[in-house]
């Protein structure tokens, strides 16, 4: 194909504004950590980010610097200064490329602004291990060098129905942060600002459904590989008004493009869902690869991690604890299959991509049949790709084209049977 035939990626005029947005985060974490006045707590992404905005924190996510790392592709030099410090090299890789990019002094954040010196020294480090035990540890490392508190959540894993015992129990762990956030804030609990913020955070979260839900239509407005950029204000700005604002203005222009017919893929003719983590490393090259294949990866377990229904302003902390505890990551092959098979159906997907996340362990559902069974029992065509999320060195770009390829030409074997 000549390169002048060749589709290009088309860019969500939102992109921009989004941009703009995340600079103003990452700008005003930079004031807080200058401030004397102000205090700042980092937070594992998926809460409980509201309880501390609650108490007026500047909350920080190790887990988006992670991935900015691995976009910038800066993973893989900075990887092994994690391992030689004893983290091995088989555990998340965001944890050892964020650990070592701090122990090298360097952060894709410095080229976002000037003012922007490298990542907010925290006054507390709070986790919740309903993603894996890593973020754990990931904090724990920093806990010790800054020497300050590391409190957090231990959350349940492989769970099937999510019943009132496992809400009860987060819940308390939730509430018994309290003491220790007001001692470190310097600010009395207020159960009308937690209510507050829980609510903004579920408009954030019914926004962020809408977002994603758009793809449903054919074509496609956006893909996946937009999602993972999109994201970001639900990952770092839930609780925040701005956030909302945010992702009125894009739903607004991906019904535009619904009405007028236009789709994020060029001729559209197969629709993927993507189980597992992004490459972040390579999301330019595998959006380019499936577009140049008329395929559109119209969903993913990933980008919908970031919806949570089940908050409820006038219940804050047993309905943060219900939603944090419904995570995909946290649940049994059986529910995921149930979750997965109700995606396939409302996107009106042809097959699915799942990615084996060499360092995410926690996050990879092609290691126990779950690719097999959907062959053998659903009769729904897989591909399973090894990877990473951030360590490209796992990565083998040769081999990601011959199967992706191979896979289109599957689905359009079927497709002409």
């Amino acid at each position: 194909m000549n390169d002048e035939r060749k589709p290009k990626i088309k860019r969500i005029a939102s992109t921009k504004s989004m941009g703009l947005l995340m600079r103003d985060y990452f700008v005003e974490l930079a004031e807080a950590a200058e401030d004397p006045g102000r205090k700042v707590a980092w937070c594992t992404s998926v809460g409980p980010a509201e309880l501390l905005r609650s108490f007026g924190f500047d909350v920080y996510f190790p887990e988006n610097h992670g991935a900015m790392l691995g976009s910038a592709r800066m993973a893989a030099d900075l990887i092994p200064r994690a391992n030689a410090l004893g983290y091995s090299p088989d555990i998340c890789s965001y944890l050892t490329s964020d650990v070592g990019a701090f122990l090298a002094g360097v952060s894709p954040m410095t080229k976002v602004d000037e003012r922007i010196k490298g990542v907010p020294g925290p006054d507390v480090l709070v986790f919740n291990t309903n993603q894996c035990r890593d973020v754990q540890d990931w904090f724990l490392w920093y806990g010790r060098h800054f020497d300050v508190p590391v409190i957090g959540v231990h959350s349940y894993a492989g769970i099937g129905d999510v019943r009132d015992l496992h809400v009860k129990s987060i819940a308390g762990q939730m509430e018994a942060l309290v003491p220790e956030l007001e001692r470190i804030s310097g600010t009395k609990f207020d159960i009308d600002r937690l209510r507050e913020v829980v609510g903004l955070s579920r408009r954030c979260s019914e926004l962020w459904k809408e977002v994603l839900d758009t793809a449903s239509a054919r074509p496609a407005p956006l893909t996946f590989f937009d999602g993972t950029i999109l994201m970001g204000p639900a990952v770092v700005l839930r609780g925040d008004s701005r956030a909302n604002e945010f992702y009125e203005t894009l739903i607004a222009e991906l019904r535009q493009r619904i009405d007028e017919g236009e789709g994020a893929v060029e001729d559209e003719a197969y629709r993927i869902y993507w189980e597992g983590m992004p490459i972040w490393g390579r999301l330019r090259a595998n959006a380019t690869l499936f577009l140049e294949n008329r395929a559109c990866v119209v969903a993913s377990t990933y980008c919908n991690s970031w919806i949570f229904q089940d908050l409820d302003p006038e219940d804050p902390f047993m309905s943060m604890a219900r939603a944090y505890t419904k995570l995909f990551i946290v649940r049994n092959d059986e529910f995921k299959e149930r979750y997965i098979d109700e995606m396939l159906d409302v996107f009106s997907v042809d097959g699915i991509l799942f990615h084996d996340a060499k360092t995410c362990p926690n996050n990879s559902n092609s290691r126990y049949g779950m690719p097999e069974r959907y062959v053998e029992d659903k009769g729904v065509p897989t591909l399973v790709i090894n990877g990473d999320l951030n360590d490209m060195r796992l990565v083998s770009d040769e081999q990601m084209v011959t199967n992706v390829e191979a896979f289109i030409e599957q689905l359009a074997e079927r497709k002409d049977a």
